[in-house]
């Protein structure tokens, strides 16, 4: 149990000395955010994800299938968008990614600038938000989670990915103690699938109780505040900025 809230709190609180830095608190920030716009895409923009593929992927095949409240044109968009962003992702850190603090402050950066314009389209756009300015959101949006997750992917933090929960919730059981592993990591791996999970929940409520704008808002709050924390720590040129 003392190794569980050890894990939580140098994720949340990590030693200045640590091999990742800061980097786990603005990673979980960024799966904080994951699940805010896909509450939003989901809810507001016709049952699609812009971060969770695999959801497409199984939408198309449910409206190949007859199923009604699934467009096979988002899905495919989403598809398309996110692929787009992650090779950006890709291409930037190909340059930049032995710097993780200039990848992610610039990645963090760029995504803010999508997350931006997200806003500004849902603002236009109105409730409910018409095919118009759905595509360009779904676009926006998952061009900067295709982005967020190639970042992720390069700054290679373990266990957080900020997108992708099936391998992280696999690893809290598999590599358990009862199951013969050598350690879950469950602390790090929950806070990573609470902060989702948070994202997620703070999203629809905002949608249902307050305005559909709202969480696109705190994402592009949230993205920019990593942005501009990775930017400012980076200049003291700590040890966590190389692998």
């Amino acid at each position: 149990m003392s190794a569980f809230f050890t894990e939580v709190r140098e994720t949340l609180f990590p030693p200045h000395d640590g091999k990742d830095g800061p980097l786990p608190p603005l990673l979980v920030a960024m799966t904080l955010v994951t699940g805010l716009v896909d509450a939003f895409s989901y809810l507001v923009l016709g049952h699609v994800f812009v971060a969770n593929m695999t959801g497409n992927v199984l939408f198309i095949a449910f409206a190949l299938a007859g199923e009604h409240g699934f467009s096979i044109a988002s899905s495919l968009i989403a598809l398309g968008s996110f692929a787009l962003g992650s090779l950006a992702g890709g291409l930037l850190g190909s340059r930049i990614g032995d710097h993780r603090g200039r990848l992610l402050w610039t990645a963090a950066g760029i995504q803010a600038l999508l997350l931006g314009s997200a806003v500004i389209f849902s603002i236009l756009a109105g409730n409910p938000v018409p095919i118009v300015y759905a595509y360009p959101l779904i676009i926006a949006l998952g061009i900067s989670m295709g982005l967020q997750n190639a970042t992720a992917r390069k700054l290679a933090v373990p266990d957080l990915t900020t997108t992708v929960l099936t391998l992280t919730m696999t690893g809290i059981f598999a590599d358990s103690r009862l199951a013969g592993g050598s350690g879950s990591k469950a602390g790090r791996r929950l806070i990573s699938v609470l902060a989702m999970f948070t994202g997620a929940l703070l999203g629809v409520l905002m949608i249902l109780y307050v305005s559909i704008v709202y969480p696109l808002v705190i994402a592009f709050i949230v993205i920019a505040l990593v942005s501009l924390t990775a930017r400012v720590l980076l200049r003291k040129r700590p040890g966590w900025i190389s692998k």
